[in-house]
């Protein structure tokens, strides 16, 4: 087995070593921002040099980011360089506006692509988009750190793809999961057979089903969990067991709705500090649910795994006419240290809406939380009390049942 570089095999206290040293210093790094100074003020940087010391930062949501960028653009501030400074300025879909460096890997894809089995001799088949997006950038950018070359394909003019993959002999395809298939069914209606043997994919889910009828034309299929925003978070190896985290991040599962670290197992929202020292997000919270996996990889492999994208943790739901957002779930379960965990259920009753608040507790008295429910959820709704882990582990604190079917 070989490895990306030595970060992948470190042993747990070469870890924590690590981190004491680094962490203290992104965060100096990080203040160099004007708005990661703002929302670092008063921390002592020195102090940060575990990830219990990390949790008790706040978290930035992508709403503060984009308000931000609103204000100051294009980057809210966020970035320690000045906009003309970076070779590449990008546009995703909010808009949020994001920068972007050639060299040196900067989204440190390349280890993702490398434990693929990805390098030189592919010619990676890029269908990933090149327009105002960074993905394909991103995943060029990958091929280039593993001595890989790339065609530029995007998206459309299938034929024309199938065309170019046969003739090139492109033996890597990067891109949506989805996407292949549309390319290799042109390539049986063209009657032609591509040279595909590996499929680096990510942006959309890669069910089993699907990830099978790949491997059924002998194309291993592995993904990773990326975003413009942090780069590379967590990719799959061949073991195929799990999401192993990257080594120029951070990631916490935590509550939704909060910054409050969840026991390993329990599936929560994905927050991530990221070492980049262009870009230095301190606790980024992605919106995304996951969880921890115990123990390590069987490729060898040691940093944390989570079980990938579980869902979206933003679960703001309008009930009643009001909208119950996670952050107030947090407040109602922080007000009564008794109560475990708690989730509001959306239904619906002909043209009515029903809110029923579930309360992880040992307390048999619903009464006694009538007065927070109302105050927090600025609503009233049927009480619901359960024992502690009774409630699913799936991450979710609002659940809609509602249909308008």
């Amino acid at each position: 087995m070989t490895f990306y570089d030595e970060l992948e095999t470190r042993s747990a206290d070469q870890r924590a070593a690590w981190l004491a040293q680094e962490l203290p210093a992104a965060l100096l790094r990080a203040r160099t921002s004007p708005a990661m100074a703002r929302i670092l003020q008063g921390v002592e940087p020195e102090t940060v040099t575990t990830r219990e010391a990390l949790a008790g930062l706040p978290v930035i949501r992508k709403s503060e980011l984009s308000e931000a960028q609103k204000k100051q653009p294009p980057f809210g501030g966020f970035t320690t360089r000045r906009p003309h400074e970076f070779e590449n300025v990008f546009q995703s879909p909010g808009p949020i506006y994001e920068p972007g460096r050639r060299g040196n890997d900067w989204w440190r894809l390349g280890r993702f692509l490398f434990a693929a089995g990805v390098g030189p001799g592919d010619i990676v088949h890029n269908c990933f988009g090149y327009h105002l997006t960074p993905a394909g950038m991103m995943f060029e950018s990958a091929a280039r750190a593993v001595d890989a070359a790339v065609l530029p394909a995007g998206t459309g003019q299938t034929e024309l793809q199938v065309r170019a993959a046969v003739d090139i002999g492109t033996s890597v395809y990067a891109g949506t999961p989805d996407y292949l298939k549309i390319i290799l069914d042109k390539a049986d209606e063209m009657g032609e057979a591509l040279a595909l043997t590996r499929a680096t994919v990510s942006g959309g889910a890669l069910f089993p089903g699907l990830r099978q009828s790949y491997a059924d034309r002998g194309i291993a299929t592995t993904q990773c969990y990326a975003t413009a925003d942090l780069g590379l978070i967590a990719y799959e190896s061949p073991a195929m067991d799990g999401m192993i985290v990257d080594e120029g991040v951070i990631v916490e599962i935590v509550r939704p709705g909060t910054g409050i670290p969840v026991p390993e197992g329990e599936v929560g929202e994905v927050v991530v500090t990221s070492f980049n020292a262009d870009y230095p997000l301190v606790r980024f919270a992605t919106g995304d649910l996951s969880a921890v996996l115990a123990g390590q990889s069987p490729c060898g492999r040691t940093n944390m795994r989570i079980r990938g994208w579980m869902g979206r943790a933003d679960q703001t739901t309008k009930i009643k006419g009001m909208f119950v957002r996670p952050e107030q779930v947090a407040v109602l379960v922080s007000r009564h240290p008794e109560i475990a965990r708690a989730r509001v259920v959306a239904d619906r009753a002909g043209d009515m809406d029903l809110m029923t608040v579930q309360l992880e507790t040992d307390s048999k008295d619903a009464a006694r939380y009538e007065a927070t429910v109302l105050d927090t959820l600025k609503l009233r709704g049927r009480i619901e009390l359960v024992a502690p882990g009774s409630l699913p582990n799936d991450g979710k604190v609002i659940e809609d049942r509602r249909s308008y079917d």
